[in-house]
């Protein structure tokens, strides 16, 4: 562990306070950072190494990319105050907070145009986990007259089988096609009782406090920052309501980045009930409840939580 008084060093620089402070907000590649820094990858490489070495940033790679980020413990350190009110002295915040509001949008866009493609093909396309074994386990834990939430619904099929039994369905979706498409299935089947709303899962467009049952089926893999949009899906529960997650197990087909738009390569049952209740949850429950026997063999995984009363 690195002494207290190396780490100070290292923190003086303000270059390496404004990439902490980006880095606190969400994981991040040398491109993107170049991106919002506008400074060469040399230097910002530089500058990374400078702070793994000091144990400030982590790194995981995903696909052809490195991501950085803080590591867990980072806010809990003794100086992590000295470097909030520091990072406010920087005068290139507002621009920095800017630059990385246009590099989310881009990565959303990334994978909005992907689902564009799609709007109206699903079904008749194959999608890795969406299987009806799968949906069959996750139906069966329907309570009847409830307020639904499909989170990142696609063109709502789910949301179209539920509204056959719920009170109300909100479908959300950040593909403006994906809802419109729903939107008009919606109207020709005569659901009244199903709304799409366009909006993204880390932060839906749904009052807090006035759901059900929230679902996350095949999408959580798609966020940008899964634990951001578990925390949301907490947020928008009424208390005693539960949170059903369909999702990939982890796996190593890199190719699905590609073909699927897959930000995530699934997630392991250990590292997804710990996200659960990192969020909030409780009476968690996970289990794989599909298996493909083609390959690459992806495996469904089914998670349950509850918010407390």
């Amino acid at each position: 562990m690195p002494s207290t008084l190396k780490i100070l060093r290292v923190l003086v620089d303000p270059t390496r306070l404004r990439l902490l402070r980006l880095l606190g907000q969400t994981e991040l590649t040398v491109a993107e950072m170049q991106e919002i820094l506008a400074m060469g990858q040399s230097r910002i490489s530089t500058h990374l190494a400078q702070l793994r070495q000091a144990g400030l940033v982590v790194d995981r790679r995903a696909g052809k990319n490195i991501h950085y980020g803080l590591p867990t413990d980072f806010t809990q350190r003794a100086w992590f105050p000295l470097l909030e009110e520091s990072a406010h002295e920087i005068s290139e915040t507002a621009r920095d907070d800017r630059a990385l509001g246009l590099v989310l949008k881009k990565r959303q866009d990334t994978a909005r145009e992907y689902f564009d493609r799609l709007a109206g093909k699903f079904g008749r396309s194959y999608c890795p986990g969406r299987s009806w074994q799968g949906l069959s386990h996750l139906l069966l834990t329907l309570v009847p007259r409830v307020v639904v939430a499909d989170l990142g619904a696609g063109e709502g099929t789910l949301s179209q089988l539920l509204a056959r039994r719920a009170e109300k369905v909100i479908a959300v979706d950040n593909s403006e096609k994906m809802v419109e498409f729903g939107s008009e299935v919606a109207r020709q089947n005569g659901f009244a009782n199903l709304e799409y709303r366009l909006g993204d899962i880390e932060a839906p467009p749904i009052e807090a406090g006035t759901v059900d049952l929230a679902i996350l089926s095949q999408a959580l893999h798609h966020a940008s920052a899964p634990q951001k949009a578990l925390q949301a899906a907490f947020t928008l529960l009424k208390p005693g309501g539960r949170l059903l997650i369909l999702d990939l197990l982890a796996h190593n087909f890199e190719q699905a980045r590609d073909l699927y738009a897959d930000l995530w390569l699934g997630f392991g049952e250990a590292e997804l009930l710990e996200m659960l209740e990192k969020a909030g949850f409780r009476q968690t429950e996970i289990s794989v409840v599909a298996r493909e026997t083609e390959s690459p063999y992806f495996q469904t995984l089914l998670a349950v939580g509850s918010k407390d009363l």
